[in-house]
C-alpha cells in the first residue's frame, strides 16, 4: 500500500509524555516504535492534535481532491460522527464493523465494514480497493457518490432533529397522559361530553327500552 497512498493520522499527541492517561502514552510509544520499524518517515503525516471542526472539514476536503479514503479502525465505535462526516464528504469510507458503522454504511456499497481484530482482513480490504481505482478511477467515484447519497438521505441535521421532536413529543404525552393532572382532567373531559351528547341519548334508549 506504500507505493500507492500516503498516511494522515489524526489523534492524540506526539509526545507521550503529554499525556494524561498511561494506556493512551503507551500506545503513542507503540505507534512511533512502528514508524522507526517499518521506516514510514516521508510516508506518513501524524496530526498529534484534535481538530476543530473548520480544520477537519479542509482535510477531508484536502483528501477528497487527492481521492484518497478514511479509515476508522476503532475497536468499537458508538455511533460514528467523524464517520459521517467523511461522508458528508465524499470520502470513500472504511470503517469498524462493531458498533455504530453497522447502521450507517451500506458494507460495499456506500462504503466499507472492517474487522480491526484482523488485520490481514482490513489491510486486504483497503489494498484491493485501492489497487481497483488505480485501475478504473470511476470506481472510486461510485463509491463517493453512494456514501455522500446515503449520508444526505439518511443521517443530516434535519432528520435527526425532526426525529428527536417525534421522540420528545411522545415521550411528553406519555408523561402528562399517566400523571394525575392528566387523569383528572381525562375525567373532566369525559363528564362534560357525557352531560352535553350523551346524556340524553342515554335517557331516551332507557325509555324505549321500558
Amino acid at each position: 500500500m506504500r507505493q500507492i497512498a500516503n498516511l494522515v493520522i489524526i489523534a492524540s499527541v506526539l509526545n507521550p509524555d503529554l499525556s494524561s492517561d498511561a494506556e493512551e502514552a503507551a500506545e503513542i510509544r507503540k505507534m512511533h516504535a512502528l514508524i522507526e520499524q517499518y521506516e514510514l518517515r516521508g510516508s506518513l503525516r501524524w496530526i498529534g492534535r484534535f481538530l476543530d471542526k473548520e480544520d477537519s472539514g479542509e482535510v477531508y476536503r484536502v483528501i477528497v481532491d487527492r481521492r484518497g479514503i478514511f479509515v476508522q479502525p476503532a475497536l468499537f465505535e458508538a455511533f460514528g460522527l467523524t464517520i459521517l462526516e467523511a461522508m458528508h464528504s465524499g470520502l470513500p469510507v472504511f470503517a469498524t464493523q462493531f458498533g455504530g458503522p453497522l447502521e450507517i454504511i451500506e458494507d460495499q456499497k456506500s462504503g466499507f465494514l472492517i474487522n480491526p481484530t484482523h488485520p490481514e482482513s482490513m489491510t486486504g480490504k483497503i489494498r484491493d480497493f485501492l489497487r481497483q481505482v488505480s485501475e478504473e478511477q470511476r470506481y472510486w467515484d461510485e463509491i463517493s457518490t453512494k456514501a455522500r447519497q446515503r449520508a444526505q438521505t439518511h443521517f443530516t441535521w434535519e432528520l435527526h432533529c425532526n426525529k428527536l421532536t417525534r421522540f420528545t413529543k411522545v415521550y411528553g404525552f406519555w408523561r402528562y397522559s399517566i400523571s394525575g393532572h392528566a387523569k383528572a382532567r381525562l375525567s373532566q373531559y369525559c363528564h362534560l361530553l357525557y352531560q352535553l351528547y350523551f346524556k340524553e341519548r342515554a335517557a331516551a334508549m332507557l325509555q324505549r327500552q321500558q
